[in-house]
């Protein structure tokens, strides 16, 4: 079972490797992995622009990358396993909804002289952060509120599509009444960016998506214990409120923080969660979430990888790339429903 749980995990984590690495050899500018690897261990370069190319542009994104797609997966398995519903996820309830209206409310009423739109210091950063977080736990509030009145699973769902669409009108009110450079700035970042982290903005970002993941790992065993009923689980002496809670924290804090610096990223928190079941055959949590870490992490540098044109000047939308990849995995999981079983 051990060696099982090593191939498990090794496989992903080697392939995590190998994406970092593409990530940092392929742009606009291709550079050669063995000058790659030179910079990255303090041999630097003959060509001063790659050493800053890698060290101050596509290190951080890659790092960026790898703590969002982390960061998003995570989230959507744990809406999955509380609701016990296959099509939860960040965005699917209106949670990424919820971040971006208070992202709105910041920019349109503060200013974008914050966080992801200039040369911020930490503090600005931390003033988006929070404004996201804010609107991501009001959403989460309501739906936690909701699924203690509503049994049915698809109408908890359709409550949370619905909720979505409210926050997605009030932020078309904030874009008719706002100015064109922030209506513009606000499109720009809600079509998602790995780019948008720098070397000094990066250790807030980590720390604040490395502790949401850490608490999800301590959320392993109330996890299964929630695969077999709430009634079980109190059984088997979980306290069902306080995992509710910290889930809530938890979920709010990763969408939130990844929505503030990245965008909205579609499809990650969706689909991510099923590629890692699909791979392990198990709901064990214990195996489970670290693998939907290293999957996510894995599927966040791919598209970042494919946004990018190899030697021009063209970058896609990272919301243009990810349905690509997420959208066929929902279709399988939806039709092939009757024979998957995932909370057991």
């Amino acid at each position: 079972m051990k060696q099982r749980r090593g191939i498990y995990y090794l496989l992903p984590a080697l392939l995590l490797i190998g994406l970092w690495l593409g990530n940092l050899m392929v742009g606009s500018v291709s550079i050669p992995l063995r000058e790659v690897v030179s910079i990255l261990f303090g041999g630097g370069s003959e060509q001063i622009a790659w050493q800053n190319i890698v060290l101050q542009s596509r290190f951080p994104q890659a790092i960026t990358a790898i703590l969002a797609g982390a960061s998003l997966a995570t989230s959507g398995l744990l809406l999955q396993t509380l609701f016990k519903n296959p099509l939860a996820g960040p965005s699917i309830l209106g949670i990424s909804d919820g971040a971006n209206l208070g992202v709105a409310l910041m920019m349109f009423f503060v200013g974008s002289s914050f966080g992801l739109f200039s040369n911020a210091t930490v503090g600005g950063s931390l003033a988006i952060v929070l404004a996201a977080m804010a609107g991501a736990g009001c959403i989460l509030m309501i739906i936690i509120f909701f699924s203690t009145k509503v049994t049915n699973n698809v109408m908890l769902l359709i409550i949370g599509i619905m909720i979505g669409y409210l926050a997605s009108s009030m932020i078309s009110i904030l874009n008719y009444y706002a100015t064109a450079d922030r209506v513009r700035a606000f499109v720009l970042w809600g079509m998602g960016d790995f780019s948008g982290v720098s070397n000094a903005r990066l250790p807030f970002f980590a720390v604040c998506t490395l502790a949401g993941l850490l608490v999800a790992v301590l959320l392993i065993k109330p996890l299964n214990a929630l695969l077999l009923g709430e009634a079980y689980a109190a059984n088997l002496g979980v306290k069902i409120k306080q995992t509710r809670f910290w889930i809530l924290i938890c979920t709010g804090l990763l969408t939130a923080t990844t929505t503030a610096y990245c965008g909205p990223i579609s499809f990650i928190g969706l689909s991510v969660p099923h590629i890692a079941r699909l791979l392990l055959g198990t709901s064990n949590h214990q195996l489970l979430v670290p693998v939907t870490m290293l999957t996510g992490a894995c599927i966040a540098l791919l598209c970042n990888m494919l946004t990018v044109f190899p030697s021009t000047n063209t970058v896609l939308p990272l919301n243009a790339i990810t349905p690509l990849l997420g959208a066929p995995v929902i279709i399988y999981v939806i039709v092939n429903r009757h024979n998957i079983q995932y909370f057991n």
